[in-house]
């Protein structure tokens, strides 16, 4: 078992271990460690706890110190200083006439680079920009290109839901999320349905897949022939959120169609809903679907 503490750098970003050494670091302490960019200023989001070796990637970097006003201060200062970063950055893009948007300026702690984050349709020629930049700044400059997803990371906003982005504000990393998750939550494959405000396929798809795994291996498709309570008779319809069929039973020469918990039926002859290859159906629908090369776009989605 191993020592760490586990340290945050931006809100809602990615959870990094560190070994607390002798410090006794509380959770939401501020904290100066060591990382492979330099010296960091974070938070402690996990207080110290031990863990298995094989969760983590040695050799692990040290906490220098648990931040002291005079270092929260200089934070502070950095913060001011990526404001006026952003401003001059913006005009030197104008400048050299590059087709580039900023998105986020970050200063390491000790002041030794300058992290500029921007977006761009393709490839863009910096190497010019980097120069004017690295005479303004007199230090390192580095520019990362980034994503749609961590652009809507870096800005929040509102989602579809009217809540603040999920992105900005819990999740630490992106999970994959796949067109199939829509499609087996009975989801309308409407591009603009199922679409964050990044363009990209909602996060909070994965929430409930789980869930609709389980129940899909359990819940026997339509025209599959099941015994229930009330005798042998054939699904017609099934729900997967309430886990209930609708069956229909011939009950003394008559045709009835009965409500039956899933937990009480058994699959006699036919198929489970998990048995369904869903790939085929979703290239028909593309095909007839207007927003047809919108949706081909999210179909490449990993």
């Amino acid at each position: 078992m191993v020592k760490v503490t586990g340290v945050r750098f931006k809100k809602a970003g990615k959870i990094y271990y560190f070994d607390p050494a002798d410090l006794d670091i509380k959770k939401n302490d501020d904290v100066i460690v060591e990382t492979a960019r330099g010296i960091e200023y974070g938070k402690a989001v996990i207080g110290i706890k031990e863990i298995n070796e094989e969760e983590i990637v040695s050799p692990l970097k040290n906490v220098i110190r648990i931040a002291t006003e005079e270092d929260r201060e200089k934070h502070k200062i950095n913060k001011e200083k990526e404001k006026e970063a952003f401003d001059i950055f913006i005009d030197k893009i104008e400048k050299h006439s590059l087709i580039m948007k900023l998105i986020d300026v970050e200063y390491t702690f000790d002041n030794n680079k300058i992290i500029f984050y921007f977006t761009a349709d393709g490839r863009v020629d910096f190497r010019e920009l980097v120069k004017d930049l690295a005479s303004v700044f007199r230090t390192r400059i580095e520019l990362r290109q980034i994503g749609v997803r961590d652009e809507a990371k870096m800005i929040s906003g509102l989602g579809p839901c009217g809540r603040p982005l999920c992105c900005s504000t819990f999740l630490g990393e992106f999970v994959p999320v796949s067109i199939k998750m829509a499609k087996e939550q009975n989801l309308s494959l409407n591009p603009s349905k199922i679409s964050g405000i990044c363009g990209r396929l909602m996060c909070c798809l994965t929430y409930e897949q789980e869930s609709y795994e389980d129940v899909r291996d359990r819940m026997p498709k339509v025209d599959s022939i099941v015994m229930t309570p009330f005798g042998k008779g054939t699904v017609v319809e099934n729900n997967l959120l309430r886990e209930t069929l609708k069956v229909k039973i011939t009950i003394t020469e008559n045709e009835e169609i009965k409500l039956v918990n899933l937990s009480d039926v058994e699959l006699i002859s036919g198929h489970f809903e998990a048995d369904k290859e869903y790939e085929e159906d979703i290239k028909r629908e593309l095909k007839s679907n207007e927003d047809r090369e919108a949706l081909e776009e999210l179909f490449k989605e990993n």
